[in-house]
């Protein structure tokens, strides 16, 4: 069975209580906020397992550096892992996004298309995250410590990047919640 997307869970959830959205009146309303948080809560509970795999990954490479005697490596790799840390549970405990944000207002589309291309963009970035550690793993893994710098070096300025994009869907939410 293929795992289902986002998108298609929250359509799933459309067909039982289509009926009663074109029966009462306002209802479509309140569907359409509850839709949205919940695709909030699935989008930030996929960028937290994503965050948290290529954490979990990185406590590996520690490992591996530390077997290999690689000491040099070792304070670098720490110091990525609470940046990992820091910014997962950032994601994990945003409180923007369940409540006010979606109740009491009305989303332009243009105001929504800005916040699907942040979570696009969030997306993609998580998953160049775990993908950059698991190369990183590898080449660990492998004994090949030519490029450690380099693969520190990347994953810093990428997880740096996730977190300010991060910050600026923040922001955009707000933008629209005082507007």
């Amino acid at each position: 069975m293929s795992k289902k997307t986002p998108l298609q869970r929250i359509q799933e959830k459309d067909k039982l209580l289509e009926k009663i959205m074109n029966t009462l009146p306002g209802f479509k309303g309140y569907k359409a906020n509850e839709q949205r948080r919940e695709a909030d809560k699935i989008i930030r509970n996929f960028l937290y397992s994503k965050l948290q795999e290529a954490r979990n990954e990185l406590q590996d490479i520690y490992q591996g550096l530390a077997e290999s005697q690689v000491p040099e490596a070792l304070h670098p790799i720490d110091k990525l892992t609470a940046i990992f840390d820091r910014v997962s549970e950032k994601v994990n405990h945003a409180s923007y996004g369940y409540a006010g944000f979606f109740d009491a207002i009305k989303i332009e589309e243009d105001e929504l298309d800005r916040m699907i291309a942040f979570d696009t963009q969030l997306v993609d970035a998580a998953k160049g995250l775990a993908q950059k550690v698991q190369d990183f793993k590898s080449e660990v893994q492998a004994r090949k410590f030519d490029n450690l710098q380099t693969y520190e070096d990347e994953l810093r300025k990428t997880i740096d990047g996730f977190e300010k994009t991060f910050d600026q869907r923040k922001d955009a939410i707000e933008e629209v919640e005082v507007g």
